[in-house]
């Protein structure tokens, strides 16, 4: 995030491909979230975040591919990196207004809890998804820590 704007990036192939989203992936073995974080940043965007402050914790029961999937999602927000954000095979980076944001092109449960997010609350949600990725369940608190 920089003055009143929020970096999101179009993802190019696998999971959210054709969506804005963040950058972000999974973590590997013996890698701690942070650690990840930086990681995907350098490989999605050539961007090595260097401030940056978990904001939420998601889970999301839902489907890929039509095969059921958990997932628990770790949202960062960062305000110092090095470098400039760059287009990589997987990953088209833009930067957004705050008032402005696609949430047309984006994961239909982003406008519940991104809006939190970026008024400076830290939430902790779930999210149930049917086949289509239609919300069928919701919860969002707000959280001191995690």
């Amino acid at each position: 995030m920089k003055d009143d704007q929020i970096l999101l990036a179009m993802k190019k192939r696998g999971f959210g491909e054709g969506r804005w989203n963040g950058i972000g992936g999974k973590v590997k073995l013996n890698e701690t979230i942070e650690s990840a974080l930086v990681r995907e940043s350098k490989e999605e965007i050539d961007v090595v975040p260097t401030e940056y402050k978990q904001v939420a914790k998601i889970y999301f029961d839902q489907y890929f591919k039509g095969e059921h999937t958990l997932m628990e999602v770790n949202v960062f927000t960062s305000t110092k990196w090095h470098g400039e954000p760059k287009e990589s095979e997987e990953m088209k980076p833009k930067w957004f207004p705050l008032d402005s944001l696609p949430y047309n092109a984006m994961w239909q449960d982003d406008p519940y809890w991104l809006p939190r997010v970026l008024a400076g609350d830290k939430i902790q949600a779930s999210f149930i998804m049917d086949k289509e990725d239609n919300i069928v369940e919701h919860s969002i608190q707000e959280v001191k820590t995690f």
